[in-house]
């Protein structure tokens, strides 16, 4: 995609994050600061991003939001369970909504067996404890383009999250109904009362 595609997806996530008075941070591996620096672009955007950490090796990913050092020897910095990490590491370390994770190989090298150039996995996490986990293969497509691409990729996952679950609008126009006779069957109940005080036969007639 190019630079205006970018651009249009980074307006779009903050027009949403405005509407839903959403506030965002990125924790960034081999972008290097990419995503927060495409947001920042656009004019105005300091009323939804809040910051971005830029933790390229794992010493910065332990120290700047907390991930633990047994988890990247365990599965390696490239992975779905430290890029979930970086994302949830991001929120506790920043008063904010959704936050973003960017853990890859762009290139040239840094491959290694089961993970080759290209490989990026990314994480987005919501304060109410939504996670979304994505893995790209963009192949080994150049550096500069593997980081682009996982640009894009990580706006499209912010505003999928910042979407967020569709509103209950059935169940609570149910539950407004269900309230309006409930109220209306206590003054129905009373009055019947009142009446069949007055004829022995109707007993049997409350109990179906």
């Amino acid at each position: 995609m190019s630079d205006s595609a970018t651009r249009a997806l980074s307006r779009s996530l903050l027009d949403l994050c405005r509407m839903r008075k959403l506030k965002i941070a990125t924790a960034e591996s081999c972008t290097g600061g990419l995503v927060v620096a495409a947001l920042t672009e656009v004019p105005g955007s300091s009323d939804v991003v809040d910051r971005g950490f830029i933790t390229y090796s794992n010493e910065a990913k332990h120290a700047m939001i907390g991930v633990e050092t047994a988890k990247l020897e365990t599965f390696g910095a490239v992975s779905k369970e430290v890029a979930i990490a970086m994302a949830f590491g991001a929120l506790e370390h920043a008063d904010v909504d959704l936050a973003v994770a960017i853990t890859g190989i762009a290139g040239p090298g840094g491959a290694t067996p089961g993970k080759p150039v290209g490989l990026v996995h990314f994480a987005v996490a919501a304060r109410d404890g939504r996670i979304i986990h994505h893995e790209q293969r963009f192949g080994a497509i150049g550096r500069s383009s593997v980081r682009q691409q996982s640009v894009i990729e990580a706006l499209k996952m912010l505003i999928e999250m910042a979407r967020g679950p569709k509103a209950p609008v059935k169940r609570s126009r149910a539950a407004v109904h269900r309230l309006r006779p409930r109220a209306s069957r206590t003054p129905t109940r009373t009055s019947g009362k009142r009446r069949r005080t007055s004829r022995p036969s109707t007993p049997r007639a409350s109990d179906s």
